[in-house]
């Protein structure tokens, strides 16, 4: 038995990993409600989610060296400060002097400055933290994703009846606390010393700068073809999440559907699926083929929830739909934390998980904003269906084989080398 000592890290982990996601939850649920109230403008809510997601891209990118050099730990403890003071300004300045829609953007994007190099950082301790509670990678790494699909199943319908009943500004507070208790759980449970063990590479050119550091950490990325051919398929696909989270989804529940309640038992639904699925998959995940795996959760996951919010049934039926792509979503994070951390050597996981995570979400403020404008120009309806059916072709791509061929485990017995297809 694993003394408790030795779990302390791995709980600290994902503890912290779900109060600060719970805590993201609630601002993406009571945010674009608050800027929809105020302005009346899917437009204006699309502006919104893509300032909202353009920090979370520059700190992706760019936040992943700062996270080498002052520590994985300290990265995620001052990432939740930062996301707690900018957090409750937000109420505050609206409660005091006013907050305009200007100033309301600006702590939108400071907020979300440090959030991506905070959850790169407790991703980065994940494989130290798993050895030293004796637990398997895949395993722990089922449990993080849980905990985030947890976060969304708490978070997102607490979320919808706090701002129903109270208000989106208060919510807004209540999100500021959750920050500040990340903060304090990671700084008590995981401790200083828990870091990765392998020595750099002689040749990794760290403490040679900033940029030199940074540009290791793209230059490894480029030479991997399947971590490429996994960013551009995120990237892809998240463009179009951006669509429906940031925007067409919002303004579909409070149009039609009900309003804030409806939206957080949506979102809330899609988590509590994928926390299911996150546990299942940590339980057998690793008896699974993996191409096979990563495209059936894919396209279960991706066309149907456009369709269904396109169909309009009852909302009982959508919360059905929601719930089971949720539990599909379930293993597809998992899956590719695992082929990251299997691919990516110790000294470099900050920068080069950084590097992806800024790829991969790099389309989602572009997703955002032109949702907004073309709901605004053409309805939510055409716009759902036509997303819809764009995701489910993009997420067939790694039956065509390429890089796809090398996602199974290290040491899985190779399939034959094949001619590519001709393209017609």
């Amino acid at each position: 038995m694993t003394p408790p000592h030795r779990r302390a890290p791995l709980v600290g982990l994902l503890v912290g990993h779900t109060v600060s996601l719970t805590g993201n939850m609630l601002t993406l649920i009571a945010l674009p409600l608050y800027v929809l109230a105020e302005t009346g403008s899917p437009a204006a809510t699309g502006l919104t989610g893509a300032v909202a997601t353009v920090p979370v891209v520059l700190g992706g990118a760019l936040g992943g060296v700062l996270v080498d050099r002052i520590g994985y730990r300290r990265a995620s403890v001052l990432a939740d400060v930062v996301s707690c003071l900018t957090v409750a300004a937000v109420p505050l300045l609206d409660a005091t002097v006013g907050l305009p829609f200007w100033a309301l953007l600006g702590l939108v994007f400071a907020s979300g400055l440090l959030d991506t190099p905070g959850q790169t950082a407790r991703n980065a301790l994940l494989p130290e933290a798993a050895t030293a509670a004796g637990v398997p990678l895949e395993r722990a790494v089922g449990w993080y994703e849980a905990s985030e699909r947890g976060a969304r199943l708490i978070g997102a319908p607490v979320a919808g009846l706090l701002v129903a009943t109270l208000g989106a500004l208060p919510v807004l507070a209540l999100d500021a606390v959750t920050f500040a208790v990340s903060a304090l759980v990671v700084t008590v449970l995981v401790p200083r010393s828990l870091r990765p063990a392998t020595p750099a590479d002689p040749a990794d050119p760290a403490g040679g700068g900033y940029w030199r550091e940074f540009a290791a950490g793209v230059r490894f990325l480029a030479r991997e073809p399947l971590l490429r051919a996994v960013v551009l398929l995120v990237l892809v696909t998240n463009f179009f999440d951006a669509t429906k989270s940031n925007v067409l989804l919002p303004v579909v529940a409070d149009r039609e559907l009900g309003g804030p309640t409806a939206f957080g038992l949506l979102v809330g639904a899609m988590g509590g699926g994928a926390l299911v699925g996150s546990l299942v998959f940590s339980a057998v995940g690793h008896r699974l083929p993996r191409r096979a795996t990563f495209v059936t959760a894919f396209a279960v996951v991706g066309a149907p929830p456009f369709w269904a919010l396109a169909a309009a049934p009852p909302l009982p039926w959508i919360v059905a739909v929601f719930a089971g792509c949720g539990f599909a979503a379930g293993a597809i994070n998992p899956l590719i934390g695992a082929v990251e951390l299997e691919r990516v050597p110790a000294h470099l996981r900050a920068r080069v998980f950084g590097v992806i995570g800024a790829g991969c979400w790099a389309g989602m403020p572009l997703g955002a904003l032109a949702a907004g404008v073309a709901a605004d120009r053409f309805g939510t309806t055409p716009v759902l269906l036509t997303v819809g059916c764009c995701y489910l072709l993009v997420v067939l791509t790694p039956l065509l084989g390429g890089p796809w061929r090398t996602l199974d485990r290290p040491g899985a017995p190779a399939r034959p080398a094949q001619a590519p297809a001709p393209v017609g």
